[in-house]
């Protein structure tokens, strides 16, 4: 920026133009926080329906983020911006369409476009301003978060005048002119020439994403702008529920707490620029501590047995005591969010965009899940003020985290007489790195490396094994909502059952890759962690039969995070073992790994019957016969499991500095014929153990109503995760390639067992006959997963001489690991779909033809082509392994 020339008049011109261009985006953004109060009457939504649509918009402003950074990198924020307006003004007009809650969420999830207008308003002012003032100009930018108090202050009066569909027709016009007054008055910005110039790949765009500096930004984001935004949304329902205030009256005292959380950016950028961002973020994570815990206090009436009687006194926080806490809040709040956007133009020169994105979004998805979870915590909790106890938990882990860390840095300055510029604590220390690694040195093996290497597998394997719990979860959480009262179709339950595994298997393709990217230790501990999240939201959203089946949506998806894991930790354990070992440790990591599912389906049934955690989660769920059910248990039971998981995979594991390459280097998988083989073959290994796992206790209980299935349902996931812990030494002595192939005969055979049984299922016994041929199916499918990961290795030794003659023999070696760690995780992520697949196939089979035996039959099919792969490719006398082995052992002799 110094050497470009750069008029103050310009600067002050494309500051104004994006200030007030967000000041109107924001204000759309926000437009449900005053029109839900008159659409939830409308409507008759519940208070979770209506922060699911004020939090839906946020949603698609905090996703679009990342993506319009990118484009705003690009090609430029005056076109990005002005055609952003011109979006959002079109999806307001359509909001005035909607005759149904559906309709209303759809529109939401337009109208949320607005709020991804901040970071291609960040990357166009950042790029006329020179650093030393960027803190200040970032300030005064991100003050156009006032228009939340815009809405709050004029959108009351706009919905008594003119209802909801004039309010939003007014703000659809406002946000139109807007943008075309954008794209005519705004200039490009003087870095566009230097992107012209020298035009920057996607891949290097991406790079920063890699960094977790960029996710520790995020984190403190998700606090000070997904918190800021969640109370902007909550506050005027909040006002008129506890306070008992107008609508009017309610905008505007909410107006109290946007305005300074807006206007005091400026100042935050100011501070700073002057004092340090990191000395401002401490000043606003301990004033948010205290302010929280003085909102989260409830009414309270107090009797104490005195010695001359009860003395009787009450505590209730006064409306002026609530607004001065909240305008304090929302002061150091905007101190906050600037202090965060500081960082990134300094860090990131050249990818603001990019990387203010990524922190754009995490921030923004704080601004859809904490209203959200507002709503279910009233529904559950039944005290207003528990949106307040959430954020108080939020900001003090945020305070007591980032004063851990601090600490680590200065002792860190203090011993390398040097300041460091970045906190170090999501670092992997040099003691759990492990430099030197030689698994297939027997020396090395024996003295040090066994040692090493079993101790990361047992703490992975209950790592995976809570992974695999959480990720299937669902499975019987879902047999059991009809009768606690949710009203859902059998093929809805389908839909929730099969969406797990959807997500799962998805995540696990960008699994398959984390682990020589950041490290298994690291990568380990914080995916672990991730499965708090489904497992808390769960025991909250099936207390309440209202829960929208969006939200239940939503949380079958999370579920996935458990299912992703599974890539990560395989490639991960991969590395640890020499060959000779490596298909008995990564049996045994996948063997009593997937044993979670059948631990789940095992202990869950039991935790729902008694009142474990009724004293901190909430009371029983009536169901017929005069039962009772604490069906929040299937979640809450896996937290504490999964907190001491985290933290021994973070103080326990290693990192191995060899298994280090970026994607790049990992991606050359795609381009080998045998990686799509494997994924068909495991898909119909694993995919069928993943898919029967998650589909099974559903199927039978609609084709065998009459049999509690619960109490037999772990069996088959336990027969089937054993059987490949303990088959593995079956494919070492006979070939994984000839295994597989009569486990796909014996597979065939099972399926047409259980056609059998389902014809007959209104004779005696049936149930058992079924029953068995499932246990037999189950058995084979883990019997079939032992032997296609054993296949694994032993292809890509074979095939990387041949591909890579030019490398060493050492180099080799490497590569062949490397490939096919590679190749395990992608394999398992596309053979993951099949918990997807399998569930959702029983469903529409079922909807189609009232029965499940269509289904069966294309599984028949995709087992058959199964055994013609692995014949013509593997077994067969000229196969193509079998082909080059020949030949490598010819070209040995001659």
């Amino acid at each position: 920026m110094t050497s470009l020339a750069v008029t103050r008049r310009e600067q002050n011109r494309a500051l104004g133009l994006s200030t007030l261009a967000f000041t109107l985006c924001f204000a759309v953004w926000t437009i449900f926080s005053i029109l839900g109060l008159q659409l939830k009457d409308d409507f008759l939504l519940s208070d979770t329906q209506l922060g699911l649509l004020m939090a839906t918009p946020v949603l698609t402003g905090s996703i679009s983020r990342l993506f319009l950074g990118l484009l705003t990198d690009r090609f430029g924020g005056r076109w990005v911006f002005g055609l952003l307006m011109l979006a959002t003004a079109v999806c307001v007009y359509l909001l005035t369409f909607a005759t149904n809650y559906l309709m209303l969420l759809v529109g939401a999830l337009g109208i949320g476009l607005a709020g991804g207008s901040f970071i291609v308003g960040v990357a166009y002012t950042s790029a006329w301003f020179e650093k030393e003032k960027q803190g200040t100009a970032l300030g005064i930018f991100g003050a156009g978060n006032v228009g939340a108090a815009v809405t709050n202050f004029g959108a009351p009066f706009l919905l008594l005048a003119l209802g909801w569909q004039g309010t939003a027709l007014v703000y659809a016009t406002v946000i139109a002119v807007m943008g075309v007054a954008f794209m005519l008055l705004a200039r490009i910005d003087p870095m566009s020439a230097q992107r012209r110039a020298n035009p920057v790949p996607l891949k290097e765009q991406l790079a920063p994403l890699a960094e977790l500096r960029v996710w520790r930004f995020s984190l403190y984001y998700f606090f000070v702008f997904g918190g800021f935004v969640a109370l902007a949304l909550w506050l005027p329902h909040y006002l008129v529920e506890v306070y008992g205030l107008g609508i009017a009256a309610a905008g505007i005292v909410a107006a109290l707490y946007t305005i300074p959380a807006s206007l005091f950016r400026v100042l935050g950028g100011w501070m700073s620029d002057r004092y340090g961002a990191r000395r401002v973020m401490y000043w606003t994570l301990i004033a948010s501590v205290i302010t929280t815990f003085l909102l989260s206090y409830p009414p309270t009436d107090y009797v104490i047995r005195g010695v001359a009687g009860e003395i009787r006194f009450s505590f209730a926080m006064s409306l002026v005591g609530f607004v001065a806490l909240t305008m304090v809040l929302g002061f150091f709040m905007s101190l906050g969010k600037a202090a965060v956007f500081k960082h990134i133009p300094v860090y990131y020169p050249q990818n603001v965009g990019i990387v203010g994105g990524a922190v754009g979004m995490v921030g923004g998805l704080g601004g859809f899940f904490l209203p959200l979870t507002f709503g279910m915590l009233n529904d559950v909790i039944g005290i207003w003020q528990s949106a307040f106890m959430l954020l108080f938990v939020v900001s003090a882990a945020a305070l007591a985290w980032m004063h851990y860390a601090i600490l680590r840095v200065t002792r860190i300055e203090w011993e390398a007489q040097r300041e460091t510029t970045d906190l170090p604590e999501l670092a992997t220390p040099s003691k759990f790195v492990l430099e030197d690694w030689r698994p297939e040195d027997p020396t090395f093996w024996q003295e040090k490396g066994k040692r090493i290497a079993s101790r990361n597998l047992w703490i992975s394997i209950p790592n995976l094994l809570l992974a695999f719990s959480v990720w299937m979860v669902w499975s019987v959480v879902v047999a059991k909502l009809p009768q606690v009262g949710f009203d859902y179709s059998s093929n809805q339950l389908f839909w929730l059952a099969a969406l797990p595994g959807l997500s799962g298997a998805t995540l696990r393709i960008f699994y398959s890759f984390m682990v020589p990217i950041f490290g298994g230790r690291r990568f380990t501990a914080i995916s672990t962690a991730s499965l708090l999240l489904p497992a808390l939201w769960i025991g909250f959203a099936v207390q309440n039969p209202e829960t929208p089946y969006l939200v239940m949506l939503i949380l079958a998806l999370l579920c996935g995070f458990g299912g992703g894991n599974f890539a990560s930790s395989m490639a991960n354990i991969s590395f640890f073992y020499p060959k000779r070992e490596k298909g008995k440790a990564l049996g045994l990591n996948a063997g009593l790994g997937n044993l979670g599912v059948s631990v789940m389906q095992f202990l869950v049934p039991l935790v729902i019957t008694t009142g474990v955690f009724s004293a901190v989660a909430g009371g029983a769920q009536s169901v017929s016969g005069g039962d009772s059910l604490w069906l929040q248990n299937a979640g809450f039971v896996w937290v504490p499991f999964i907190v001491i998981a985290a933290v021994a995979a973070w103080f326990g594991m290693n990192d191995i500095a060899s298994a280090k390459s970026s994607f790049k280097d990992q991606a050359v998988i795609f381009t080998r014929k045998h990686n799509w083989l494997m994924c068909v073959l495991y898909t119909g290994t694993f995919g069928s153990f993943i898919g029967y796992s998650a589909g099974f206790p559903l199927l039978a209980s609609n084709q065998f109503p009459e049999v509690d299935v619960l109490k037999f349902a772990f069996l088959g996931p336990l027969v089937g995760a054993l059987s490949r812990a303990l088959t593995g030494g079956i494919s070492d002595r006979f070939g994984g390639a000839r295994v597989t192939l009569w486990v796909f005969a014996a597979m065939i055979a099972c399926v047409a067992g259980v056609l059998f049984f389902l014809g007959i299922k209104d004779q005696p016994g049936a149930f058992w006959g079924f029953f068995a041929m499932f246990l037999l199916l189950f058995f084979f499918t883990g019997v079939g997963n032992a032997s296609t990961f054993q296949m694994i290795p032993a292809i890509f030794r074979e095939e990387i001489p041949r591909l890579m003659p030019h490398l060493s023999a050492d180099e080799q070696r490497q590569q062949g690991e490397k490939e096919a760690a590679a190749t395990i995780g992608f394999t398992s992520a596309i053979a993951a779909y099949g918990a997807f697949f399998i569930p959702k196939t029983f469903g529409s089979s079922i909807a189609l033809t009232g029965g499940a035996e269509m289904a069966l039959y294309g599984f028949i099919a995709f087992y058959a082509i199964c055994v013609g792969l692995t014949w013509f490719y593997y077994t067969r006398d000229n196969a193509e392994i079998r082909f080059s082995e020949r030949r490598v052992a010819t070209a040995v002799t001659q």
